[in-house]
C-alpha cells in the first residue's frame, strides 16, 4: 500500500450514521470530519435511514444500504468499484449491522473480485453477530468476529480490554481510543439557573446526571437506587437523564427502559428524575454544566469504548463509575474519578455524597478528568488512523 501521502480517498462503512442515534453513528461522523480536515476525501457508506450533513465539507454521505444481509457483498463490491477508495474502513458494532454476519465475511470470500483497497476495521465492541439458535455452542459466533479481525489488513480496538481479548487472534491489533462525541461547547447564552429551569431542576438541588442510552449493561436501575438512597439520607437530590432513552440499534433496550421507569415510579421518584430526550450536542454540553456528579454505573466496568464516559471526561465532570475489568493506568480512584462496585448501592451512594459535600474533591476530580480528556482529541485520532494506513503492508 502506498504511504500516507498517497492516500487521498477513504471510505467509512458504518451501520448507523446521524440522524440515527448511537455512539458509532456519532463516532463515525467525528472521525469523518477530522480526516477531512486533515486533507482527505471522505465517503461514508451507511444505512438508508441516515442523512447527509450539509455542514461537513470534504465528507460525502451515501445512505444507500437498505439491509445488512447477504446482499451487502455485491452492494459493497459495486460501490468500491465505482468510487475507487484507497482505504475501506469498517466501523464495526454488531448491533449497528442489525446483528447480521455479512460484513464479517465480506473480506474472507476467496472468490471476491473487488478492486484492491487497504481494508481496516475498528471494533467498537466484540459482541458476536447472530447466526441461528445455539450457534454459540459450536463457537461459530465468536469465529465470525475473529474472521473479521483476521481477514482485514488492519484491526483496531478502542480500549485495553478488547485489545487483550483480540490479541491472541490478531497479534498486530492496534489500539486507538475513541474521543468524545460531544465537545465542551454549551450555547453562547448559557446560564446555569435558566437551563436547570428548562428541565425542571430546582436551583438548589444536588444534581446527578447520566448520559447515554439505557440498557442492562449500563446500570440504569442502580441510578434509581442511588438517587433514592441520597434522598433517604436527607439530600435534595435530583437526576438528569441526558440524551435519547433508547438507541436505534438494539430493540431490547426498550424493555429495559420500561423496567427503569417502573422502578422510578415504585420508589416515588418521578418528580426527581428529569429527561432531556434526544437533544443537539450544545444542549448536551449545557446539561453536563448544570450537573454536580456524573453517575455511570456500568455493569461491565468503565471503559474508553464508552462514548458517554469520554464525554463526561471532556466536560470535566466529577465522575462516579465502576472499576474497569483490566487496569487503566490513567484512571486513579480519588484523583481522576471515584470507583464503586457495580452492585453496591451503598458504596456508590457514599461516593456520590462525598462529591456533593466535599468541594475540594469535586474540583480536583473535574480538573483531572478534563486533563485526561485532552489525550483523546479527534485530530489525534485522525492522525493515528492515517499513520496506521500508511504503515500497513499491501
Amino acid at each position: 500500500m502506498p504511504p500516507t501521502s498517497a492516500i487521498h480517498r477513504i471510505l467509512l462503512v458504518t451501520g448507523e450514521y446521524p440522524p440515527m442515534q448511537g455512539g458509532v453513528a456519532d463516532y463515525t461522523r467525528e472521525l469523518a470530519r477530522a480526516l477531512a480536515a486533515a486533507g482527505q476525501e471522505i465517503g461514508v457508506l451507511t444505512s438508508s435511514k441516515a442523512r447527509p450533513a450539509p455542514d461537513d465539507p470534504g465528507v460525502t454521505v451515501f445512505p444507500q444500504i437498505e439491509s445488512w444481509g447477504w446482499g451487502l457483498w455485491d452492494a459493497l463490491d459495486a460501490f468500491i468499484a465505482d468510487w475507487q477508495p484507497d482505504v475501506v474502513h469498517v466501523q464495526y458494532q454488531t448491533a449497528a449491522f442489525d446483528m447480521r454476519p455479512a460484513i464479517n465475511l465480506w473480506a474472507w470470500r476467496p472468490w471476491s473480485q473487488r478492486p484492491r483497497a487497504l481494508t481496516a476495521v475498528t471494533f467498537h465492541d466484540l459482541l458476536p453477530a447472530y447466526l441461528f439458535p445455539k450457534a454459540h455452542w459450536l463457537g461459530l459466533r465468536q469465529w465470525m468476529t475473529h474472521a473479521l479481525a483476521r481477514t482485514f489488513d488492519i484491526a483496531i480496538t478502542t480500549n485495553p480490554e478488547d485489545t487483550a481479548q483480540l490479541r491472541p487472534v490478531r497479534p498486530d491489533v492496534v489500539e486507538i481510543p475513541i474521543g468524545s462525541n460531544i465537545p465542551d461547547n454549551p450555547p453562547a447564552d448559557f446560564q446555569r439557573e435558566a437551563w436547570r429551569t428548562r428541565w425542571g431542576v430546582p436551583a438548589d438541588a444536588a444534581l446527578l446526571c447520566y448520559f447515554g442510552f439505557l440498557n442492562a449493561s449500563k446500570g440504569g436501575e442502580m441510578l434509581v437506587d442511588v438517587l433514592g438512597e441520597l434522598v433517604d439520607r436527607g439530600q435534595n437530590a435530583h437526576l438528569l437523564m441526558i440524551g435519547g432513552r433508547v438507541g436505534a440499534s438494539d430493540p431490547t433496550n426498550y424493555a429495559y427502559l420500561q423496567k427503569v421507569e417502573a422502578r422510578i415510579a415504585a420508589r416515588g421518584l418521578s418528580d426527581r428524575v428529569h429527561w432531556t430526550d434526544h437533544i443537539p450536542g450544545q444542549q448536551v454540553s449545557a446539561a453536563f454544566h448544570i450537573s454536580d456528579v456524573c453517575l455511570l454505573p456500568y455493569q461491565d466496568g468503565a471503559s474508553y469504548r464508552r462514548g458517554s464516559f469520554m464525554a463526561a471526561l471532556e466536560h470535566g465532570m466529577a465522575i462516579v463509575t465502576t472499576p474497569p475489568v483490566v487496569p487503566y493506568p490513567d484512571l486513579i480512584d480519588g484523583e481522576t474519578l471515584l470507583f464503586a462496585p457495580p452492585d453496591d448501592v451503598r458504596a456508590m451512594t457514599d461516593a456520590a455524597e462525598r462529591i456533593l459535600t466535599e468541594g475540594a474533591l469535586k474540583r480536583r476530580l473535574g480538573e483531572h478528568a478534563r486533563a485526561l480528556s485532552r489525550k483523546f482529541g479527534w485530530d489525534a485520532i485522525a492522525t493515528a488512523s492515517l499513520q496506521i494506513y500508511g504503515m500497513a503492508k499491501p
